[in-house]
C-alpha cells in the first residue's frame, strides 16, 4: 500500500499556559517517534485563554504526516483523539478483507473497552450514591431515590419460531 498523507489537529486544554504549550510539544515528540509516521510539516498555536474561565488555556497544533498503512492511521485516531483528521492522499484507498476485518476488529475491541468503563463508572457512581444516601439521608429529603427514578425494564417478548400452519395463497 502506498503511503498515506493526513493532516490533523491536535487540541489541549488546562492550566496552566506554559503546562499546556509543553503537553503539546510533548504530544508532537511522541508522535514523531512513533514508528511509521514521518511529521512533514508542523504550526503549533500559542495557548490562549478560555472566555468566561479564571484560568483555563488552550492550543492547537495542526500536523501534516506521512503515514505507512492505514493501520496507523487508525492508531492516531485512537490514541491521540484528534480534533480533526483528513486523509490528503492517495485519493482512493483498497483494503483487503484481511486488513479491513482487522481494523474492524480492533474498533470493535476499543468500543467493548469504552463500554466497559462506561459501565463500571456507571455502577461506581450508583454505589456511591447509595452509600452517600445510607450516611446522609437528610441531603436527599425532597428528591426521589435511585430506584423510584429508574425507568422500567421490560422483558422482551418471546417471539415463536416455529412455522405457521396457514397454508400460502395459491396465485390467480
Amino acid at each position: 500500500m502506498e503511503k498515506i498523507q493526513v493532516n490533523l489537529i491536535l487540541e489541549v486544554l488546562g492550566r496552566p499556559a506554559d503546562y499546556v504549550k509543553e503537553t503539546v510539544e510533548a504530544l508532537i515528540s511522541k508522535i514523531s517517534a512513533e514508528n511509521g509516521i514521518k511529521v512533514l510539516e508542523k504550526v503549533l498555536h500559542d495557548p490562549l485563554p478560555i472566555e468566561n474561565s479564571k484560568d483555563l488555556f488552550t492550543s492547537f497544533v495542526e500536523l501534516e504526516l506521512e503515514l505507512d498503512s492505514l493501520e496507523i492511521y487508525f492508531n492516531i485516531i485512537f490514541a491521540y483523539m484528534p480534533s480533526n483528521i483528513e486523509i490528503v492522499k492517495p485519493q482512493k484507498l483498497a483494503l483487503s478483507n484481511l486488513d479491513f476485518n482487522l481494523l474492524a476488529n480492533k474498533l470493535v475491541t476499543r468500543l467493548h473497552d469504552y463500554d466497559a468503563l462506561a459501565k463500571k463508572a456507571i455502577l461506581e457512581n450508583e454505589i456511591l450514591a447509595g452509600k452517600l444516601h445510607e450516611v446522609a439521608p437528610h441531603l436527599f429529603k425532597n428528591q426521589p431515590s435511585a430506584q423510584e427514578t429508574a425507568p422500567e425494564v421490560k422483558k422482551p417478548e418471546k417471539i415463536s419460531k416455529k412455522p405457521s400452519k396457514k397454508k400460502p395463497k395459491k396465485p390467480n
